[in-house]
């Protein structure tokens, strides 16, 4: 029979791990959205976007941060990658009902692809949480020779936290060092991922500046000791980054 201690322990945790899942029920959530269309599609998406969808969006609660194309060519033609902001994760499964039941919606859906369907697959979406040191990024430095690039690290298990510690300790500050803007961090929502792959967004003046920046960050003497400092007991990822550079479009909030 559990005694009054134990039972007194059990509540506590019960109460404990409630607490811990409304936090993150009540967090804001952000979505990775990725489109890829149909040949010869992706200007209509982009038009949708630009003329309807966004103040669709708005308008049931879902805030636009940015929407980009691949620079890779295949992709230049038919991918349109975009991240919004929820309240939560629960705001955002009624925003997506309200939006979808939306007769203007309707409408638009309808008369933009009267020429045959825009999308050549279902959407991928992707919800996130910020990092505890994803930085509030400036937009005041627009030009169109801007390129933004997502990145996304997956880690070997048990490692994400030091790397966590070594964005935020280290990582950061040399990006910057070497002219590389730091956007947003994020980690996916949901298992497995949540417990192994950060995703990130950094933006550069242009192509030629994102190649000089990587360069000079490799060889950064204090990057090389940070690196391999941290990385003693065992390296943090499994696989390659994945790297995609991408323009932003002319109706994107971050430019």
């Amino acid at each position: 029979m559990f005694n009054r201690a134990t039972c007194l322990l059990l509540g506590f945790a019960m109460l404990t791990s409630l607490s811990s899942q409304s936090r993150i029920a009540l967090a804001e959530v952000y979505e990775l959205r990725t489109y890829t269309t149909n040949e010869g599609k992706l200007d209509n998406l982009n038009a949708r976007f630009r003329d309807h969808t966004v103040a669709l969006f708005k308008k049931h609660g879902m805030e636009s941060v940015g929407y980009w194309v691949p620079t890779d060519d295949a992709k230049s033609k038919n991918t349109l990658l975009y991240v919004i902001k929820h309240e939560s994760r629960d705001s955002a499964k009624s925003s997506w009902q309200a939006f979808l039941a939306d007769p203007d919606w309707k409408k638009v859906a309808k008369e933009s692809q009267v020429d045959g369907p825009i999308l050549a697959k279902a959407p991928e979406a992707v919800y996130m949480y910020a990092t505890d040191y994803s930085p509030e990024f400036s937009n005041d430095k627009k030009s169109d020779d801007a390129v933004y690039e997502l990145r996304i690290y997956r880690c070997n298990e048990g490692k994400l936290t030091n790397l966590d510690a070594r964005f935020r300790d280290h990582t950061l500050r040399l990006f910057e060092r070497h002219g590389i803007q730091n956007v947003a961090y994020w980690h996916p929502a949901d298992e497995p991922d949540s417990k192994d792959t950060l995703i990130y967004i950094i933006r550069h003046d242009s192509p030629a500046a994102a190649q000089a920046s990587w360069k000079a960050f490799g060889g950064d003497e204090q990057w090389k000791k940070v690196a391999e400092e941290s990385q003693k007991d065992g390296k943090f990822l499994r696989e390659r980054p994945e790297s995609i550079y991408m323009k932003a479009t002319d109706y994107s909030a971050l430019r």
